[in-house]
Protein backbone atom coordinates (compact mmCIF):
# COMPACT_ATOMS: atom_id res chain seq x y z
CA UNK A 1 0.00 0.00 0.00
CA UNK A 2 1.63 3.52 -0.83
CA UNK A 3 2.68 5.71 1.47
CA UNK A 4 0.06 8.61 1.86
CA UNK A 5 3.07 11.50 3.17
CA UNK A 6 5.25 10.35 0.00
CA UNK A 7 5.15 10.41 -3.87
CA UNK A 8 4.40 7.43 -5.61
CA UNK A 9 6.39 7.90 -8.65
CA UNK A 10 6.08 5.30 -11.56
CA UNK A 11 9.05 5.66 -14.49
CA UNK A 12 7.83 4.31 -17.79
CA UNK A 13 10.25 1.98 -19.65
CA UNK A 14 10.26 -0.74 -22.50
CA UNK A 15 13.17 -2.51 -21.45
CA UNK A 16 16.74 -2.82 -20.06
CA UNK A 17 18.38 -2.64 -23.55
CA UNK A 18 21.09 -0.21 -22.81
CA UNK A 19 21.60 3.53 -23.65
CA UNK A 20 21.10 6.76 -21.70
CA UNK A 21 17.93 7.20 -20.79
CA UNK A 22 17.41 3.13 -19.29
CA UNK A 23 20.25 3.73 -17.47
CA UNK A 24 19.36 7.38 -15.76
CA UNK A 25 16.05 5.77 -14.89
CA UNK A 26 17.58 3.35 -13.23
CA UNK A 27 19.65 5.81 -11.53
CA UNK A 28 16.61 8.00 -10.57
CA UNK A 29 14.76 5.17 -9.05
CA UNK A 30 17.10 3.83 -6.93
CA UNK A 31 17.98 7.35 -5.90
CA UNK A 32 14.92 8.71 -5.18
CA UNK A 33 13.47 5.76 -3.01
CA UNK A 34 16.84 6.33 -1.00
CA UNK A 35 15.89 9.86 -0.29
CA UNK A 36 12.08 8.75 0.58
CA UNK A 37 10.03 8.54 -2.37
CA UNK A 38 7.85 5.47 -3.35
CA UNK A 39 9.80 5.19 -7.20
CA UNK A 40 8.56 2.19 -9.25
CA UNK A 41 9.31 1.35 -13.11
CA UNK A 42 6.99 -0.02 -15.49
CA UNK A 43 8.73 -2.05 -17.57
CA UNK A 44 7.26 -3.26 -21.28
CA UNK A 45 9.98 -6.69 -20.85
CA UNK A 46 12.54 -7.88 -18.72
CA UNK A 47 15.60 -7.78 -21.15
CA UNK A 48 18.24 -6.07 -22.30
CA UNK A 49 22.02 -5.88 -21.20
CA UNK A 50 21.41 -3.24 -18.36
CA UNK A 51 19.97 -6.69 -16.27
CA UNK A 52 22.89 -6.93 -14.99
CA UNK A 53 23.12 -3.47 -13.39
CA UNK A 54 19.10 -3.46 -12.70
CA UNK A 55 18.64 -2.17 -9.24
CA UNK A 56 16.59 -3.74 -6.59
CA UNK A 57 14.06 -1.60 -7.09
CA UNK A 58 10.02 -2.24 -7.85
CA UNK A 59 9.54 -3.83 -11.55
CA UNK A 60 6.32 -3.59 -12.68
CA UNK A 61 6.36 -5.78 -15.86
CA UNK A 62 3.37 -7.56 -17.80
CA UNK A 63 3.24 -11.04 -18.98
CA UNK A 64 5.46 -11.21 -21.93
CA UNK A 65 3.28 -11.27 -25.38
CA UNK A 66 3.83 -11.54 -29.43
CA UNK A 67 4.29 -7.39 -29.33
CA UNK A 68 6.92 -7.70 -26.63
CA UNK A 69 9.81 -6.77 -28.90
CA UNK A 70 11.77 -4.27 -30.43
CA UNK A 71 9.69 -3.48 -33.03
CA UNK A 72 6.21 -2.73 -31.71
CA UNK A 73 7.79 -1.88 -28.04
CA UNK A 74 5.27 1.41 -27.99
CA UNK A 75 2.39 -0.11 -28.99
CA UNK A 76 2.92 -3.15 -26.32
CA UNK A 77 3.49 -0.51 -23.55
CA UNK A 78 0.14 1.51 -24.60
CA UNK A 79 -1.72 -1.69 -24.19
CA UNK A 80 -0.56 -2.75 -20.89
CA UNK A 81 0.44 0.22 -19.29
CA UNK A 82 -3.11 1.41 -18.28
CA UNK A 83 -3.84 -1.75 -15.93
CA UNK A 84 -0.74 -1.40 -14.40
CA UNK A 85 -1.59 2.88 -13.65
CA UNK A 86 -4.57 1.26 -12.61
CA UNK A 87 -3.15 -1.43 -10.41
CA UNK A 88 -0.36 0.68 -8.71
CA UNK A 89 -2.28 4.13 -8.89
CA UNK A 90 0.84 6.62 -9.26
CA UNK A 91 0.76 10.14 -7.86
CA UNK A 92 2.91 10.92 -10.81
CA UNK A 93 3.79 9.41 -14.10
CA UNK A 94 7.69 9.99 -15.45
CA UNK A 95 8.39 9.49 -19.04
CA UNK A 96 11.96 9.99 -19.33
CA UNK A 97 12.42 10.30 -22.97
CA UNK A 98 10.84 11.65 -26.50
CA UNK A 99 10.80 8.14 -27.53
CA UNK A 100 8.13 8.26 -24.97
CA UNK A 101 5.75 10.74 -25.95
CA UNK A 102 3.15 8.30 -28.02
CA UNK A 103 2.95 6.22 -24.76
CA UNK A 104 2.45 9.32 -22.70
CA UNK A 105 -0.65 11.05 -25.43
CA UNK A 106 -1.81 7.02 -25.20
CA UNK A 107 -2.53 7.47 -21.60
CA UNK A 108 -4.00 10.92 -21.93
CA UNK A 109 -6.80 9.07 -24.37
CA UNK A 110 -7.37 5.68 -22.63
CA UNK A 111 -7.48 6.93 -18.87
CA UNK A 112 -8.36 10.26 -19.71
CA UNK A 113 -9.36 12.28 -16.10
CA UNK A 114 -8.20 8.95 -14.28
CA UNK A 115 -4.64 9.79 -16.00
CA UNK A 116 -2.48 10.87 -13.24
CA UNK A 117 -0.15 14.08 -13.97
CA UNK A 118 2.51 13.22 -16.23
CA UNK A 119 5.94 14.69 -16.48
CA UNK A 120 7.98 14.37 -19.27
CA UNK A 121 12.11 14.82 -19.90
CA UNK A 122 13.24 15.99 -23.08
CA UNK A 123 16.12 13.69 -23.65
CA UNK A 124 16.77 14.49 -27.21
CA UNK A 125 16.93 17.39 -29.30
CA UNK A 126 13.38 18.92 -30.52
CA UNK A 127 15.06 20.72 -33.57
CA UNK A 128 15.94 18.27 -35.96
CA UNK A 129 17.91 19.95 -38.91
CA UNK A 130 19.00 16.80 -40.78
CA UNK A 131 15.24 15.54 -41.51
CA UNK A 132 13.18 17.17 -44.78
CA UNK A 133 11.21 20.39 -44.38
CA UNK A 134 7.87 18.40 -44.42
CA UNK A 135 9.23 15.87 -41.45
CA UNK A 136 10.45 18.94 -39.42
CA UNK A 137 6.83 20.75 -40.05
CA UNK A 138 4.82 17.27 -39.22
CA UNK A 139 7.20 16.63 -36.01
CA UNK A 140 6.58 20.38 -34.74
CA UNK A 141 3.06 19.82 -35.19
CA UNK A 142 3.11 17.13 -33.37
CA UNK A 143 4.81 18.42 -30.84
CA UNK A 144 2.64 21.09 -30.62
CA UNK A 145 -0.62 18.66 -30.47
CA UNK A 146 0.25 17.45 -27.01
CA UNK A 147 2.46 19.52 -25.72
CA UNK A 148 -0.50 20.49 -23.03
CA UNK A 149 -1.12 16.84 -21.80
CA UNK A 150 1.93 17.12 -19.09
CA UNK A 151 1.98 18.80 -15.96
CA UNK A 152 5.79 19.51 -16.37
CA UNK A 153 8.28 19.18 -19.11
CA UNK A 154 11.64 18.82 -17.90
CA UNK A 155 14.92 20.49 -19.92
CA UNK A 156 18.52 18.55 -19.25
CA UNK A 157 20.16 21.75 -19.54
CA UNK A 158 19.56 25.70 -19.68
CA UNK A 159 19.92 26.11 -23.76
CA UNK A 160 16.64 22.83 -24.27
CA UNK A 161 14.64 24.92 -22.27
CA UNK A 162 14.17 27.63 -24.89
CA UNK A 163 13.94 24.95 -27.64
CA UNK A 164 11.35 23.35 -25.64
CA UNK A 165 9.60 26.57 -25.57
CA UNK A 166 10.23 27.10 -28.69
CA UNK A 167 8.84 23.89 -31.04
CA UNK A 168 6.60 22.87 -28.66
CA UNK A 169 4.67 26.13 -27.51
CA UNK A 170 4.65 24.99 -24.74
CA UNK A 171 4.24 27.80 -21.57
CA UNK A 172 7.00 29.02 -20.79
CA UNK A 173 5.66 28.06 -16.81
CA UNK A 174 5.23 24.47 -17.37
CA UNK A 175 9.12 23.77 -18.43
CA UNK A 176 11.76 23.51 -15.91
CA UNK A 177 15.49 23.53 -16.09
CA UNK A 178 16.99 20.15 -14.21
CA UNK A 179 20.44 19.07 -15.57
CA UNK A 180 20.93 15.87 -16.47
CA UNK A 181 22.17 13.58 -13.78
CA UNK A 182 24.39 11.27 -15.39
CA UNK A 183 26.72 10.40 -12.71
CA UNK A 184 26.90 10.60 -8.80
CA UNK A 185 29.60 12.44 -7.46
CA UNK A 186 31.57 9.10 -6.80
CA UNK A 187 31.39 8.21 -10.45
CA UNK A 188 32.89 11.59 -11.29
CA UNK A 189 35.70 11.39 -8.55
CA UNK A 190 36.66 7.57 -10.07
CA UNK A 191 36.49 8.72 -13.75
CA UNK A 192 38.95 11.81 -12.42
CA UNK A 193 41.21 10.03 -9.99
CA UNK A 194 41.49 6.92 -12.65
CA UNK A 195 42.59 9.43 -15.42
CA UNK A 196 44.88 11.65 -13.10
CA UNK A 197 46.90 8.16 -12.05
CA UNK A 198 46.91 6.59 -15.79
CA UNK A 199 50.00 6.69 -17.61
CA UNK A 200 49.39 6.69 -21.03
CA UNK A 201 52.11 4.72 -22.64
CA UNK A 202 50.83 3.01 -25.62
CA UNK A 203 52.64 3.75 -29.12
CA UNK A 204 50.51 5.69 -31.16
CA UNK A 205 47.21 8.07 -30.31
CA UNK A 206 43.94 6.59 -29.05
CA UNK A 207 40.57 8.24 -29.81
CA UNK A 208 37.67 6.95 -27.70
CA UNK A 209 33.57 6.74 -28.84
CA UNK A 210 30.56 5.47 -26.54
CA UNK A 211 27.34 5.00 -27.34
CA UNK A 212 24.67 2.33 -28.62
CA UNK A 213 26.00 1.23 -32.28
CA UNK A 214 22.83 2.55 -34.00
CA UNK A 215 22.11 5.16 -36.72
CA UNK A 216 21.95 8.38 -34.35
CA UNK A 217 25.80 7.70 -32.89
CA UNK A 218 26.84 8.12 -36.59
CA UNK A 219 30.10 5.72 -36.23
CA UNK A 220 30.66 5.56 -39.41
CA UNK A 221 31.57 9.17 -39.60
CA UNK A 222 34.18 8.36 -36.88
CA UNK A 223 35.49 5.79 -38.59
CA UNK A 224 35.56 7.41 -41.54
CA UNK A 225 37.51 10.75 -40.19
CA UNK A 226 39.75 8.23 -38.08
CA UNK A 227 40.68 6.84 -41.72
CA UNK A 228 41.70 9.84 -43.10
CA UNK A 229 44.11 10.74 -40.36
CA UNK A 230 45.19 7.67 -38.89
CA UNK A 231 48.89 6.63 -38.56
CA UNK A 232 49.82 3.24 -38.40
CA UNK A 233 50.09 2.72 -34.72
CA UNK A 234 47.02 4.31 -33.82
CA UNK A 235 43.58 3.30 -32.75
CA UNK A 236 40.18 3.90 -32.62
CA UNK A 237 37.77 2.40 -30.02
CA UNK A 238 34.53 2.39 -29.59
CA UNK A 239 32.10 1.29 -26.19
CA UNK A 240 28.79 -0.23 -26.92
CA UNK A 241 26.70 -2.53 -28.55
CA UNK A 242 23.59 -2.53 -31.23
CA UNK A 243 22.77 -3.66 -34.43
CA UNK A 244 25.68 -1.21 -36.46
CA UNK A 245 28.57 -3.81 -35.16
CA UNK A 246 28.83 -5.73 -38.31
CA UNK A 247 28.94 -2.84 -40.64
CA UNK A 248 31.10 -0.64 -38.87
CA UNK A 249 33.63 -3.94 -39.19
CA UNK A 250 32.65 -4.07 -42.63
CA UNK A 251 33.13 -0.35 -43.00
CA UNK A 252 36.32 -0.21 -40.77
CA UNK A 253 37.82 -3.00 -42.82
CA UNK A 254 37.04 -1.47 -46.63
CA UNK A 255 39.15 1.60 -45.42
CA UNK A 256 42.64 -0.43 -44.46
CA UNK A 257 41.76 0.07 -40.07
CA UNK A 258 40.20 -2.94 -39.71
CA UNK A 259 43.28 -3.97 -37.18
CA UNK A 260 43.22 -0.49 -35.74
CA UNK A 261 39.67 -0.72 -34.99
CA UNK A 262 38.55 -1.48 -31.20
CA UNK A 263 34.69 -2.52 -30.24
CA UNK A 264 35.13 -4.07 -26.44
CA UNK A 265 31.34 -3.90 -26.30
CA UNK A 266 29.30 -2.82 -23.47
CA UNK A 267 32.22 -2.53 -20.92
CA UNK A 268 33.04 0.17 -17.92
CA UNK A 269 34.61 3.17 -19.69
CA UNK A 270 36.08 4.65 -16.74
CA UNK A 271 39.60 2.72 -17.62
CA UNK A 272 38.94 3.34 -21.28
CA UNK A 273 38.48 7.24 -20.23
CA UNK A 274 42.14 7.07 -17.99
CA UNK A 275 43.78 5.66 -21.28
CA UNK A 276 42.24 7.39 -23.96
CA UNK A 277 43.91 10.74 -25.70
CA UNK A 278 40.73 11.98 -26.97
CA UNK A 279 37.26 11.96 -26.87
CA UNK A 280 34.62 11.84 -29.62
CA UNK A 281 31.35 12.17 -30.17
CA UNK A 282 30.34 12.33 -33.28
CA UNK A 283 25.84 11.77 -33.58
CA UNK A 284 23.64 13.30 -35.89
CA UNK A 285 21.15 14.36 -32.62
CA UNK A 286 21.42 14.08 -29.02
CA UNK A 287 20.38 15.85 -26.11
CA UNK A 288 22.36 16.29 -22.82
CA UNK A 289 24.79 13.03 -23.54
CA UNK A 290 25.77 11.15 -20.54
CA UNK A 291 29.03 10.32 -22.60
CA UNK A 292 29.65 13.73 -22.64
CA UNK A 293 29.78 14.66 -18.96
CA UNK A 294 31.14 11.69 -18.33
CA UNK A 295 34.10 13.08 -20.45
CA UNK A 296 34.31 15.92 -19.01
CA UNK A 297 34.29 14.73 -15.57
CA UNK A 298 37.35 12.71 -16.31
CA UNK A 299 39.32 15.75 -18.05
CA UNK A 300 39.66 14.37 -21.69
CA UNK A 301 39.94 16.74 -24.55
CA UNK A 302 36.96 16.09 -26.55
CA UNK A 303 35.67 16.51 -30.36
CA UNK A 304 32.22 16.93 -30.90
CA UNK A 305 29.72 17.42 -33.69
CA UNK A 306 27.06 20.40 -32.92
CA UNK A 307 24.44 18.28 -32.81
CA UNK A 308 22.34 20.03 -29.92
CA UNK A 309 21.87 23.32 -28.54
CA UNK A 310 23.21 21.80 -25.08
CA UNK A 311 26.92 20.81 -26.77
CA UNK A 312 28.56 24.21 -27.27
CA UNK A 313 27.86 24.95 -23.03
CA UNK A 314 29.25 21.49 -21.84
CA UNK A 315 32.30 21.68 -24.33
CA UNK A 316 33.43 24.81 -23.40
CA UNK A 317 36.67 25.08 -23.23
CA UNK A 318 37.34 21.22 -23.13
CA UNK A 319 37.59 20.57 -26.76
CA UNK A 320 36.67 21.47 -30.25
CA UNK A 321 33.26 21.33 -31.91
CA UNK A 322 32.42 20.69 -35.85
CA UNK A 323 29.40 20.43 -37.69
CA UNK A 324 27.47 17.43 -37.88
CA UNK A 325 28.25 14.85 -40.50
CA UNK A 326 31.09 16.63 -41.65
CA UNK A 327 33.81 14.45 -41.78
CA UNK A 328 36.56 16.77 -43.14
CA UNK A 329 35.70 18.80 -40.76
CA UNK A 330 35.77 15.87 -38.38
CA UNK A 331 38.92 14.42 -39.10
CA UNK A 332 40.67 17.60 -39.03
CA UNK A 333 39.51 18.79 -35.21
CA UNK A 334 40.60 15.00 -34.66
CA UNK A 335 43.67 15.51 -35.77
CA UNK A 336 44.90 18.71 -34.03
CA UNK A 337 42.93 17.54 -30.44
CA UNK A 338 45.74 15.59 -29.07
CA UNK A 339 48.24 18.84 -28.82
CA UNK A 340 45.47 20.93 -27.04
CA UNK A 341 45.76 21.51 -23.56
CA UNK A 342 42.27 21.36 -21.71
CA UNK A 343 41.41 23.32 -19.24
CA UNK A 344 40.54 20.25 -17.02
CA UNK A 345 39.22 21.67 -13.80
CA UNK A 346 36.85 24.35 -15.81
CA UNK A 347 35.57 20.61 -17.52
CA UNK A 348 35.22 18.69 -13.92
CA UNK A 349 33.50 21.81 -12.63
CA UNK A 350 30.77 21.81 -15.32
CA UNK A 351 30.76 17.72 -14.88
CA UNK A 352 29.51 18.36 -11.24
CA UNK A 353 26.74 19.95 -11.99
CA UNK A 354 25.44 17.08 -13.93
CA UNK A 355 25.29 14.54 -10.53
CA UNK A 356 23.08 13.20 -8.81
CA UNK A 357 23.37 14.96 -5.27
CA UNK A 358 23.51 18.25 -7.79
CA UNK A 359 19.94 17.83 -9.07
CA UNK A 360 18.00 15.57 -6.42
CA UNK A 361 16.62 19.01 -4.24
CA UNK A 362 14.84 20.01 -7.27
CA UNK A 363 13.65 16.04 -8.47
CA UNK A 364 12.22 16.34 -5.14
CA UNK A 365 10.63 19.73 -5.16
CA UNK A 366 8.52 18.90 -8.97
CA UNK A 367 7.13 15.69 -7.86
CA UNK A 368 6.51 16.83 -4.31
CA UNK A 369 4.17 20.35 -5.84
CA UNK A 370 2.55 17.74 -8.71
CA UNK A 371 1.35 15.37 -6.28
CA UNK A 372 0.89 17.89 -3.73
CA UNK A 373 2.47 15.11 -1.39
Amino acid sequence: MADPARPLILNVLHSLEPGGVERDVLRFTRTWRDEGMDARIALGRWEGALEAEAPDVPYIIPKPGRLARIETESLWMILKLPAIIRQVRPDVLFFASNGLMAVAAAMRLRLGKDCPPMVLRISNSLDRPEVGKFDRRAHRWLLRLHSHIYSAIVAMAPPLRDEIIREMEAPPEQVITIRNAALTAEDARRLAAARDAATRSHAGRRFLGIGRLAPQKNFELLIDAFARIARPEDQLVILGEGPRRDALLRRAESLGIGDQLILPGQVSPVDWFAQADAFVLSSDFEGVPAVLIEALAAGIPIVATDCAVSIPMMVGGGGRLVPPRNVSALAQAMDMICEDQADVPAMRARAAGFTVEATLEKWTALFHRISQK
